[in-house]
């Protein structure tokens, strides 16, 4: 796999102003009429990044602080099982992995350099390079970069710093006791599918972004973002899932694999 370094150095040079019209040669060139916001939004796993990204910094992190929750690996099993079956929700599934391999609680200090690392190994190997390469036509283009994830902000936000995205929406946990710690729960909705969706509309009017004034382009792997997909201007299934790719033509959306070489 490539290391995507020297592209990360160059997308922060903002060398992307070199790409055609801030899109990548592998897309179609749409006119964009003149408007007073340009926003694009991404998601994150498997559209940024090679593959999921919520399991390798669970191990992480248990790998590095606290390697005898390795042993609780069969237990997480049984949780995917439950899911599977549908006896509990993604969100619940989540946080009781959470729970399992990380803790019950801990501290927001502790958990944060390790963030950092993975952040740090994701970019290394785990990215697209075609991603990256139309994330920074995207910003050379004017477009204001949304990461869109129902990953945790406990380490997206890390990954986000480091791929230059302007804001990141992602699924919140519990800090009851404050800054300092951080419990193993989420704080409302996993932002996932329509939950995502209104995390956007809400982030869009909280910039005073009204949807008339806006050109926007959305990416994403996933058919659990067709609402998003829906309300762009451009939408593009990128290395799409098995149903996204079914659906992409019917609505007139544009298909590229990110896997491709170039």
């Amino acid at each position: 796999m490539p290391n995507n370094g020297k592209l990360i150095r160059d997308i922060r040079a903002g060398l992307g102003r070199q790409v055609l019209e801030g899109y990548g040669a592998d897309m179609e060139v749409p006119a964009v009429p003149p408007v007073a916001h340009r926003v694009a939004m991404y998601d994150m796993d498997r559209t940024i990044t090679r593959a999921g990204t919520y399991s390798g910094f669970l191990m992480h992190v248990a790998r590095r602080r606290q390697p005898w929750r390795l042993m609780l690996l069969p237990l997480v099993g049984l949780a995917g099982i439950a899911y599977s079956l549908r006896l509990i929700d993604r969100a619940q599934f989540k946080a009781i992995n959470l729970r399992l391999l990380v803790g019950k609680r801990f501290s927001r200090a502790e958990i944060a350099p390790l963030a950092e690392s993975y952040a740090d190994k994701v970019v290394a190997r785990g990215l697209h390079p075609a991603a990256l390469e139309q994330i920074a036509a995207d910003r050379a283009a004017g477009y204001r970069l949304l990461l869109a994830t129902a990953s945790f902000h406990l380490y997206v936000d890390a990954i986000a710093r480091r791929l230059g995205m302007d804001d990141v929406l992602a699924t919140r946990l519990d800090e009851a006791d404050g800054e300092d710690h951080i419990h193993a729960r989420l704080s409302g909705d996993n932002c996932y599918g329509e939950a995502k969706f209104a995390r956007i509309t809400g982030w869009l009017a909280d910039n005073a972004i009204t949807r008339e004034d806006a050109h926007i382009r959305a990416y994403s792997d996933h058919v659990s973002d067709q609402p998003m997909l829906r309300f762009a201007d451009e939408a593009v299934a990128t290395t799409p899932s098995r149903k996204l790719r079914r659906l992409a033509p019917k609505m007139g959306w544009q298909v590229v694999d990110w896997r491709r070489p170039k």
